[in-house]
C-alpha cells in the first residue's frame, strides 16, 4: 500500500504564501502522476495542479501564475507553493498519487488525509 502525509498548512493572510508538501511511503514499485486537489465547504473536490513522473504539470484556470507544483522523485515526494492566496483558496488541499504496488497490477489511485489551508485577514 501507499501512504501519503500531508504538511505545511495553516492559517495565512490574504496576499501571503504557504508551502505543501506530500511524501508518499510503503511498499510501491514506481509512482506515476502525483497532484493536489482541493474541496471547499459545501463544494465538490477539484484538481489545483498535477505533475507526471517527467516533470509535465498541468493547472486549474483559478490558480494559474500564483501556485506552482513541483517532486522530488528521489524522495516521492510533491509539493505545492502557493503564493498571492485569497479567501477563496480556503479549503482542505489533498495530495493524490498515482501508483503501482506490484508487477502486474494496474495502477490505483491513493490519497492523503488532507491539510487545511486557511486564507482569512
Amino acid at each position: 500500500q501507499v501512504q501519503l502525509v500531508e504538511s505545511g498548512g495553516g492559517l495565512v493572510q490574504p496576499g501571503g504564501s504557504l508551502r505543501l508538501s506530500c511524501a508518499a511511503s510503503g511498499r510501491f514499485i514506481s509512482i506515476t502522476a502525483m497532484a493536489w486537489h482541493r474541496q471547499a465547504p459545501g463544494k465538490e473536490r477539484e484538481l489545483v495542479a498535477g505533475i507526471d513522473n517527467i516533470g509535465v504539470t498541468n493547472y486549474a484556470d483559478s490558480v494559474k501564475g500564483r501556485f506552482t507544483i513541483s517532486r522530488d522523485n528521489r524522495k516521492n515526494t510533491v509539493y505545492l507553493q502557493m503564493n498571492s492566496l485569497n479567501v477563496e483558496d480556503t479549503a482542505v488541499y489533498y495530495c493524490n498519487a498515482r501508483a503501482r504496488i506490484r508487477p502486474g497490477i494496474p495502477l490505483n489511485n491513493y490519497w492523503g488525509q488532507g491539510t487545511q489551508v486557511t486564507v482569512s485577514s
